[in-house]
């Protein structure tokens, strides 16, 4: 994959990612407001197996904000969550509370380039490919990588935490 530059319609996952060196590659589609699941929507749009397109989720865990990143295809295990990072008990986040620690929409929130970074789980399961994709920070806008470059970028552990 070529490394990408910003340009026009760039966003902070895609800044970040060209800051830190990170290869990508950009994968847009035309996003139907109306689809049921918006992981499904960019499988099926991308032509990509569904278990390489994951999903960011944030999560109050005691009291902090955490990432969750899981394949579309599944769901978070809150308490898997919680075991990885350590804590004891997690919710899932207001969405209002998430858009505003991310900077980015619900449907598009992508686990790089938020406005504080978060403590960050990976499925396990994304090192099973040799790329993912992750939301590039809006809907519509998925970014494909390397999950080694994903932990990277996030700085995130990985674990089991879908189900």
């Amino acid at each position: 994959m070529a490394k990408k530059t910003r340009a026009a319609g760039g966003t902070p996952a895609t800044v970040a990612l060209t800051a830190a060196g990170i290869a990508f590659e950009v994968r847009s589609y035309e996003h139907d407001p109306r689809a049921a699941s918006y992981g499904t929507e960019a499988a099926e749009a991308l032509g990509v197996d569904p278990a390489r397109v994951f999903k960011t989720l944030l999560a109050s865990l005691d009291g902090t904000l955490v990432v969750g990143i899981v394949p579309v295809t599944g769901q978070l295990d809150l308490k898997a969550l919680a075991r990885a990072l350590g804590g004891s008990k997690a919710a899932m986040a207001e969405v209002a509370a998430a858009e505003r620690a991310t900077g980015y929409v619900a449907g598009g929130i992508s686990p790089v380039g938020q406005k504080r970074s978060h403590p960050t789980v990976l499925d396990a399961s994304a090192l099973e490919h040799a790329t993912i994709l992750v939301s590039g920070g809006r809907r519509g806008f998925d970014l494909e990588l390397a999950p080694a470059d994903l932990v990277a970028a996030t700085g995130a552990v990985t674990a089991t935490i879908g189900r």
